[in-house]
């Protein structure tokens, strides 16, 4: 195995196993290459690859960081946020950032396959995770489904968990697309990050569980640097 890749597998594993922590400040390489009697070279190419592999992040004319540890998000469930971020043992959260009724909007109509006099409850919040800000989410749901929905604090309430509990609705599948995009300068905002950072774009459809019924629309941006996606495929 060349160096540089034993020296990555060395720091790798020390990243994962708690010995450098998010937000530690590793040595200058000239140090690295001292410490593990390799040169200059070699070290560059193996921080080249951590970089890559989003375990540090490098930080001009700071030096060279572990970077916070990337949520694993499966493809393969119907799951929501606060579903997500309890089942790594965090705690789930949201600051409402506006909630409204609104009608008469063509995009959705088209989208939920919805009568020109129907009613949506839009729905803007901060996703938090231990009290961090995630995600972006504007959910739209249609009214007529869930009467005066948009009377509920959603600050610290799942919304899956209220479709359920207080209206009755099982939710049975959803589409949903991924694409990257850049921060502008209110996501910057809100999410605490610079302008111009990778976000992942999910959008999803949501359907009730009679397969057929659409009963939510969501836009979420979520941080690059704290996101992976996770898909088992086979041949």
């Amino acid at each position: 195995m060349p160096l540089y890749c034993q020296l990555k597998d060395t720091l790798k594993a020390a990243i994962e196993r708690g010995k450098l922590k998010p937000n530690d400040r590793l040595p200058p390489e000239t140090e690295l290459a001292q410490l593990f009697q390799v040169s200059r070279m070699t070290v560059r190419q193996a921080l080249i690859e951590l970089e890559n592999e989003g375990f540090i992040r490098r930080r001009q004319g700071q030096g060279t960081f572990v970077a916070e540890r990337k949520f694993r998000q499966s493809l393969l469930r119907l799951t929501s946020f606060t579903e997500d971020m309890q089942s790594r043992g965090l705690k789930a959260g949201a600051r409402v950032l506006s909630v409204k009724v609104i009608s008469g909007d063509e995009n959705l109509m088209q989208r939920f396959e919805a009568a020109p006099d129907e009613q949506f409850v839009r729905l803007e919040r901060i996703r938090l995770a231990d009290g961090e800000p995630m995600a972006l989410e504007i959910s739209f749901l249609r009214r007529k489904f869930c009467p005066r929905i948009e009377e509920i604090d959603f600050t610290d309430r799942s919304l899956y968990v209220t479709l359920r509990e207080e209206f009755g609705l099982e939710l049975g599948w959803a589409s949903q697309t991924i694409e990257a995009k850049l921060a502008d300068e209110y996501e910057a905002k809100v999410l605490g990050v610079p302008v111009g950072v990778p976000l992942l774009l999910m959008q999803r459809i949501t359907y009730l569980a009679d397969g057929l019924t659409r009963i939510e629309y969501v836009r979420s941006s979520y941080r690059g640097d704290r996101y992976q996606l996770y898909v088992e495929v086979m041949r």
